[in-house]
């Protein structure tokens, strides 16, 4: 029976951090994974360049049962922290958008970074491994393994969501909290396209591939960034952002002139060329083909001169709170996070251990913490990782 301090099931951002920080403690520790190479959604991340944090880390941008219980991990383990460590290290980084920070080289320089500190902490990666049952036994747990059992004093389990199976994503971490007798939060598809019935799908398919500035809202919360007609729905950053507040029979409001009430300028336009077409004047403002879809949607019928100004002041609120009903979303094989998770009420907000099963964390997207897109989820990854690495 192969024996360590501490087992961590996971060679993910949230994985590997944890591990750095037991093996420097002095604690061995073994890392197991079934992929073939450590960090893959590191190295996939921000085109490449992995959106590693955001300068704007807040609780109000997580979403849990309990947002406040990221907070202490958040607080300990910053994002100043970790932007501390790459410089250290050499890796050149820069700010893009709100405050989104990526390398300007490749992804892999972060996954380098981790995987050496590991093997300079004394920590031992196994690849290619598949996790099974855990059992509590005396003095700690026994884990089930591909390649036979293995017993640990502590083990943490960052084996991530749902998102992205492809890449191997299971729901393993759900059933070993519910082995254990902790409740997992409700799980679904989290910053992903959503998608439309067919009827709405034939009535936009002219607007496929059209990419605009909008200001999308969702359950009341709004984003403004880019918005991405597909031939499925929408995309774009501010659609994901929405998808995570967005829920079955919801509909969403897409304002297309944000900061902006066209009124005034539909009605200047109209006196200084009361011949032009509606859809001519509002490509001034939006893609022509937009204009023209915008034009059809409100039934608009002969040149701006022939408009009241009720009329276009009745345009000009629809492209403030153009409301559109999603039917879903691309699921789990295109989304980037998994929403809920185990549940914040049984662990440990400082060190991420089960308060019913002394020994056992879940950190990273196993637990039910999801934050926005732009780098908010690598960070508690890394905070989270850390807060358990200090406990275990």
């Amino acid at each position: 029976m192969e024996k360590t301090d501490v087992l961590i099931l996971g060679a993910g951002a949230a994985g590997m951090f944890c591990a750095i920080e037991a093996g420097r403690r002095g604690r061995r520790t073994l890392v197991l994974d079934h992929a073939r190479a450590p960090g893959e959604k590191i190295r996939i991340s921000g085109g490449g360049r992995c959106n590693f944090t955001n300068l704007g880390i807040a609780p109000e941008r997580f979403l849990s049962r309990n947002p406040r219980f990221a907070l202490s991990a958040l607080k300990r383990f910053t994002q100043w922290d970790f932007i501390a460590r790459l410089d250290a290290e050499g890796i050149a980084w820069h700010e893009k958008t709100l405050g989104q920070l990526f390398c300007d080289g490749p992804a892999t320089q972060i996954v380098d970074m981790l995987v050496r500190q590991m093997r300079e902490a004394g920590v031992e990666l196994r690849l290619g491994v598949e996790p099974g049952e855990i059992r509590a036994v005396p003095d700690g747990f026994e884990v089930a393994t591909s390649r036979g059992p293995v017993r640990a004093a502590s083990v943490v389990v960052a084996t991530g969501g749902k998102s992205i199976p492809k890449m191997g994503a299971t729901g393993y971490a759900y059933r070993v909290a519910e082995s254990f007798g902790l409740p997992v939060v409700e799980t679904r598809p989290g910053l992903v396209p959503l998608t439309f019935a067919a009827q709405e799908l034939e009535r936009l398919k002219e607007l496929a591939g059209l990419s605009v500035p909008a200001r999308i809202t969702a359950d009341g919360v709004c984003f403004e960034e880019a918005l991405l007609f597909t031939h499925r729905g929408l995309s774009g950053p501010a659609i994901l952002q929405a998808s995570s507040y967005w829920r079955e029979g919801m509909p969403i409001a897409v304002n297309l002139t944000p900061g902006a009430d066209l009124s005034p300028a539909l009605r200047a336009a109209r006196d200084a060329g009361p011949k032009s077409a509606v859809r001519t004047v509002l490509a001034r403002h939006l893609p022509e083909r937009l204009a023209r879809h915008m034009e059809s949607v409100t039934g608009i019928e002969g040149p701006i001169g022939a408009q009241s100004n009720a009329t276009l002041e009745r345009l000009s609120q629809l492209l403030r709170q153009w409301e559109l009903r999603p039917v879903g979303t691309e699921g789990y094989r295109t989304a980037e996070v998994t929403l809920g998770g185990v549940s914040t009420d049984h662990l440990d907000a400082r060190t991420l251990a089960a308060r019913s099963v002394p020994g056992l964390h879940f950190i990273g997207e196993a637990v039910d913490v999801t934050g926005w897109l732009g780098g908010y989820n690598f960070q508690w990854a890394w905070s989270s990782g850390w807060a358990a690495g200090q406990a275990v």
